[in-house]
């Protein structure tokens, strides 16, 4: 009885392996003599040692830029208004390293020299975009920004050192963002700013 178990046994792996057999035949399929040469097809005088590069332009449409301009318009305010307010911490992420710690340094001197900057953001007149160059994975663009703003630093004893608290000052800044198209953030940096 137990020679017939081994039997069955064996029968049942045969009928195994021929169903596998019949299956990778049914996928990969049989050799038929029409198959072409793969070695004749492939460039024979190509480098493998020499790397292919594929640049990617990035589409920057009318869309695109309208898009970049709400945002920008944003990222501009919210730059300034914490820039004054000496919270830089807050936009980190939306300066370069060149600029933060430019940023930072400018705080930590107004600081040092108990001096406070009182900025009321009134609005901005106009952005418009001066140019935009792709370099690489990197996209550039300037932005000139034409801003209205109310301010003024006093000293340590509220006394004015600089500005008007009365009076609208009309800024024309224009600012350079940067944002590799190859990373996943979609947020720009600020890398530059003129005045």
């Amino acid at each position: 009885m137990n020679y017939s178990f081994e039997y069955i046994d064996i029968i049942l792996l045969a009928m195994i392996a021929g169903f596998i057999f019949l299956r990778l035949r049914g996928i990969l399929g049989k050799k038929t003599g029409h198959e072409e040469d793969i070695g004749s097809s492939f460039a024979h005088d190509f480098d493998f040692k020499k790397p292919i590069v594929k640049k990617e332009v990035y589409e920057f449409d009318d869309d695109a830029k309208k898009e970049f301009l709400k945002g920008a318009q944003i990222a501009y305010e919210t730059i300034i208004t914490s820039f004054a307010s000496g919270k830089i911490s807050e936009i980190k992420t939306l300066l370069n390293k060149d600029v933060y710690n430019s940023f930072n340094e400018a705080i930590k001197e107004r600081s040092t020299k108990e001096l406070k900057n009182e900025t009321t953001f009134i609005g901005i007149n106009s952005a418009e975009i001066k140019e935009h160059n792709q370099s690489n994975d990197l996209l550039e663009v300037s932005v000139n920004f034409i801003s209205e703003i109310i301010t003024c630093i006093k000293d340590k004893e509220n006394k004015i050192i600089s500005g008007d608290p009365q009076k609208i000052k009309r800024v024309n800044d224009t600012w350079m963002f940067s944002r590799n198209i190859r990373s996943q953030n979609p947020n720009w940096q600020l890398v530059k700013t003129e005045v």
